[in-house]
């Protein structure tokens, strides 16, 4: 969840220094803390969760894929019989 935060303040700190320099700071400050809570309210997940996650999924898609091979194997031996 850090490297989650780290984003989220990475894109505060980008948003706040995109406004012009001479905004007062305590509007700056407000609109940091604006999308700060905007982004956290986000369901967002590290690269490193979603590399697990496709791994995962890749897994199970082979496992499918030999379970349907079998599956039919198996229709094909009783139709035979």
């Amino acid at each position: 969840m850090n490297k989650t935060k780290t984003f989220l303040e990475q894109i505060s700190d980008a948003v706040a220094s995109a406004l012009p320099a001479d905004l007062a700071k305590e509007v700056r400050e407000n609109v940091k803390s604006t999308v700060q809570g905007a982004c956290q309210g986000l369901d967002l997940v590290t690269r490193e969760e979603l590399e697990v996650q496709e791994a995962v999924l890749h897994r199970t898609r082979q496992k499918l894929e030999r379970l349907e091979v079998q599956m039919q194997a198996l229709e094909d031996r009783i139709l035979r019989q």
